[in-house]
């Protein structure tokens, strides 16, 4: 007789595969959205991997907003690099923990100097 516990235990498996999926929701959307997504935002210069997750994200948002998708995509296209840079984080940071946060810089272009004449 052994001590170590029977591995055969079906409940043991059930338990476990429902806690890995407790805060995990299955997404499924059309494939030709999520295509159409994922290629926008390549065609604007991000990465593979980068324009994936943005797309989920923006996808789930849509969803959850009751916005089409297609639609979104009319209105960012209208955008230019830096607005759609900002859109995006804005939408990213949205769907992330409070804790942890995106941001961008934009380059100040007003003159800090002080210019004035001085009369002696």
């Amino acid at each position: 007789m052994s001590s170590l516990p029977n591995p055969e235990k079906t409940n043991d498996r059930r338990v476990t595969e429902f806690f890995d999926n407790y805060f995990t929701e299955k997404l499924s959307f059309p494939s030709n959205e999520v295509d159409a997504v994922i290629g926008f935002f390549e065609k604007r210069g991000f990465d593979k991997s980068a324009a994936i997750s943005t797309s989920t994200t923006l996808l789930n948002q849509a969803k959850l907003d009751n916005v089409k998708i297609f639609e979104l995509l009319d209105t960012l296209k209208g955008l230019n690099d830096v607005q759609l840079s900002t859109v995006v984080t804005e939408v990213l940071n949205y769907n992330r923990l409070k804790t942890s946060t995106l941001g961008f810089r934009l380059t100040n272009s007003v003159d800090t100097v002080e210019k004035r004449n001085v009369v002696v």
